[in-house]
């Protein structure tokens, strides 16, 4: 008797390569459920060696820093430089040169319960994670600009190994003694883009539980930044303790407020 579609359907999970047993047997199965199930496998076949072939295509400054004899290569990536309220944080991650996980990219290509599902996989890799948290009273002391650069150094202080060269993203920094500032460099580098999602899901998650403090604006939805629920709540409420008091609109509302 026919194995069912169903339990064909489980064993194929198992296979990784067409050179499989079990999958050259279902090549002679002529039933079109089964071959749905072969088409569906060679496009998940094809999708990841789409995945592998970036990951290695974004390990090529990690992999070309080796070469100049560098071994604790870190990636350096920020977020929250746009929204109305909360702090920026900046994540460094050093990363082994075997790291094999694949799908890790820029974290606003990616949903959030990937960016969870890669977190969990990037801490539990990584050789260092370092975090750097500026608050929006640095933020509105120094500007944005600035406090980024400090949440990324503080985020390279944190590292529990000490980095030998620096991948960063868009900024120059100039905090390393070896650094390299790329462009978009969240979608070229294996290490900046493993920050990027360090750094987003942490931010992420202090703002949902700002949300619980601070009721009204959306926050566990638009972190911070000025959709029209979080607008709508600066009209009705005024500003609270994490709005940015330096971005408009939030400093026109809290003069408004004030006056």
């Amino acid at each position: 008797m026919a194995e069912t579609i169903v339990r064909i359907k489980e064993q194929l999970q198992t296979v990784r390569t067409e050179d499989d047993p079990f999958f050259q047997a279902c090549l002679l199965d002529e039933r079109k459920g089964v071959q749905r199930l072969i088409a569906s496998f060679r496009r998940e076949q094809v999708k990841q060696q789409a995945l592998l072939n970036q990951l290695e295509l974004m390990k090529q400054y990690e992999k070309e820093a080796r070469t100049q004899g560098f071994q604790m290569i870190a990636g350096i990536d920020e977020v929250g430089r746009g929204p109305l309220a909360g702090p920026v944080v900046a994540a460094a991650v050093i990363l082994p040169e075997d790291f094999d996980v694949v799908g890790v990219n820029d974290s606003k290509q990616l949903n959030g319960a990937k960016r969870d599902e890669l977190f969990d996989a990037i801490m539990d890799a990584a050789l260092a994670v370092g975090i750097g948290i500026q608050s929006h009273e640095v933020i509105d002391k120094v500007n944005i600009y600035e406090a980024t650069k400090l949440a990324m150094r503080e985020a390279i202080d944190n590292l529990d190994v000490p980095p030998d060269f620096c991948l960063i993203d868009a900024m120059p920094l100039k905090y390393c003694d070896h650094e390299l500032s790329l462009i978009k460099g969240d979608s070229k580098s294996i290490s900046i883009a493993a920050a990027s999602i360090i750094a987003k899901v942490t931010r992420d998650r202090m703002m949902v539980a700002y949300d619980e403090r601070f009721p009204g604006y959306g926050f566990s939805q638009n972190m911070g930044y000025g959709t029209k629920t979080h607008l709508e709540g600066l009209e009705n409420q005024g500003v609270c303790p994490i709005h940015r008091l330096t971005f408009a609109p939030v400093k026109n509302i809290f003069l408004t407020y004030k006056s």
